[in-house]
C-alpha cells in the first residue's frame, strides 16, 4: 500500500469556522483511504497565500523532505490543486510522487465510474485537468533543439500530445451531447406523466444510497466510502396517499469539488435542478456538519436549485452521543427529520415527511379538458380532489385541489396536445 504525507496551507483570510485546515485535512485523509492510500503524517503551514513556486515555503519543503526520508513515504498529497509549476518543482525537490486534491478526486472518480456515461464524464475531466500540465511534462526535452525554422523532439512530442488530447476531448463532448439528448428525452417523457420526481442530494458519504435502498427495497451500492455513487439511480416508492413518487440518488458533493468534475458531470447534476423536490441528506454525526451543510447549500444555489421544495434528513443519529442537544442546535432547518437509515429507524417517518412536503403544495386549479383526453380527467381524479365539474360542448371544465407540481404537469400536457 502506498504511504502518503498530507500537506495543507492554512490561508487565514480564507478559513472559516466551518472549514478549518484540520477539517480539510481530515477529509483529504478520507479521500486517501477511499483511494487505498495510507496516511502516515500531516504537515501544515499558515501563510497569506500559497508559495507560487512550491506551494509551501522553503523551510517547510526542507522539513517535508526530512519526514519523507524518515518514513519512506511514496506520495505527497496536497490539500489544494497545484499549478503545473508547483507540482513539477515539488517533485524535483522531494523525489516522490506529488498528487494534489483534484488529481486524487479524479482518480477516485475514475475507479468508481461504472456506466459508459460516467466513464466518459470522468475521462473528460481528467483530460481537461491534464491539458495545462502537458507543457511542463516536456519542458526539459524542448531544450534539446529548436533553432529558427526547426523544432526539437520534445516540442514535437508536446504538440502531438496536445493535438491528441484536444481531439479526444472533442470526441467525448460529442458523445456526451448524444447522451444528454437521450437523457432530455427520457426526462421529457417522465414529465408528461404527472408523477412527482425527487432527488437525493447532499454531501458525499451522508447515506443517500442507503436511504434509497430502504425506501424502495433497491440494491444500490452503499459503502462507507466517499463517492460510492457516481451514476444517478432512480426508483419508485409509494406515499401514504397511495401516490407514487420517483426518487433519484445523485453524486455526492464535496468541499473544493474540482470545477472540471462539476462541468463534466453537469448533465448528471441536472437531476437535482429538474427535481420537483429535494431530500437533503446530512451526516448528523460528523464533527463538521455545519461546513457540509454550507457546502451543499452553496452548490445547490450555484445549480439554481435553491427554490425547489426541500426536506432535511439528518442521518446517523444513532452515532450521536447527545442527540437532544444536537437536535436543538439544528432548529433553523425546516422541515427536517432525524433517522438512522442503516437500522431503518425513522424511514417510515421520512416517507410521511416527504408526503407532508408535497401536500403543503396543494392548490386550487382549473382544467379545461377536451373530450378526447379522458385519461387526464382520470388523473385529476386520481391525484387531486375535484371540487366542481361541468360538461360543456367542447370541454370538461374541472375545479380541483391538487398538488401544484402535478397540476402544472397536467396543464402542460393539455397545452402540448392543443398545439
Amino acid at each position: 500500500m502506498n504511504q502518503a504525507i498530507l500537506v495543507g496551507v492554512e490561508i487565514k483570510s480564507r478559513e472559516t469556522p466551518q472549514w478549518t485546515i484540520e477539517h480539510s485535512l481530515e477529509e483529504l485523509s478520507e479521500l486517501a483511504r477511499t483511494a487505498g492510500v495510507k496516511v502516515i503524517e500531516r504537515l501544515t503551514q499558515a501563510r497569506e497565500k500559497p508559495d507560487p513556486r512550491t506551494y509551501i515555503g522553503k523551510g517547510k519543503v526542507a522539513e517535508l523532505k526530512a519526514i519523507i526520508e524518515e518514513t519512506d513515504a511514496t506520495i505527497v498529497l496536497t490539500d489544494d490543486e497545484l499549478t503545473p509549476a508547483q507540482s513539477k518543482n515539488l517533485e524535483k525537490e522531494l523525489n516522490v510522487k506529488i498528487l494534489d486534491r483534484t488529481g486524487l478526486i479524479l482518480d477516485i472518480f475514475a475507479s468508481r465510474a461504472q456506466t459508459a456515461e460516467a466513464q466518459l464524464q470522468v475521462e473528460l475531466a481528467q483530460l481537461e485537468y491534464m491539458m495545462p500540465r502537458l507543457t511542463n511534462m516536456w519542458t526539459h526535452l524542448s531544450r534539446m533543439g529548436g533553432g529558427i525554422g526547426t523544432k526539437g523532439p520534445g516540442e514535437k512530442q508536446l504538440e502531438t500530445d496536445k493535438r491528441l488530447v484536444r481531439k479526444r476531448i472533442t470526441l467525448i463532448k460529442k458523445k456526451l451531447e448524444q447522451v444528454q439528448q437521450s437523457r432530455d428525452l427520457r426526462r421529457k417523457k417522465r414529465k408528461e406523466v404527472p408523477v412527482i420526481c425527487g432527488a437525493l442530494t447532499g454531501y458525499t458519504n451522508a447515506g443517500k444510497s442507503t436511504i434509497l435502498n430502504q425506501l424502495t427495497n433497491a440494491e444500490v451500492l452503499a459503502e462507507d466510502k466517499l463517492f460510492a455513487t457516481l451514476d444517478p439511480t432512480s426508483r419508485r416508492f409509494q406515499l401514504p396517499t397511495n401516490q407514487e413518487t420517483v426518487l433519484t440518488d445523485t453524486v455526492g458533493f464535496l468541499q473544493k469539488l474540482p470545477h472540471q468534475l462539476v462541468k463534466a458531470f453537469y448533465s448528471t447534476l441536472e437531476e437535482v435542478t429538474e427535481a420537483d423536490y429535494l431530500v437533503h441528506v446530512c451526516d448528523v454525526s460528523h464533527p463538521n456538519l455545519e461546513g457540509m451543510l454550507d457546502t451543499t447549500k452553496s452548490i445547490i444555489k450555484s445549480l439554481k436549485a435553491d427554490n425547489i421544495p426541500m426536506v432535511y434528513v439528518f442521518n446517523k443519529i444513532d452515532k450521536v452521543a447527545k442527540p437532544n442537544q444536537v437536535k436543538k442546535s439544528l432548529d433553523q432547518y425546516e422541515p427536517k427529520i432525524f433517522i438512522s437509515a442503516l437500522d431503518k429507524d425513522g424511514i417510515d417517518q421520512l416517507i410521511v415527511a416527504i408526503n407532508d412536503l408535497l401536500e403543503s403544495y396543494q392548490e386550487d386549479m382549473s382544467f379545461n379538458v377536451p373530450y378526447n383526453k379522458m385519461d387526464i380527467v382520470h388523473m385529476i381524479h386520481q391525484y387531486g380532489n375535484v371540487n366542481d365539474i361541468k360538461y360543456d360542448n367542447d370541454f370538461i371544465r374541472i375545479q380541483a385541489t391538487i398538488n401544484r407540481l402535478k397540476g402544472e404537469r397536467l396543464l402542460n400536457q393539455l397545452y402540448s396536445h392543443s398545439k
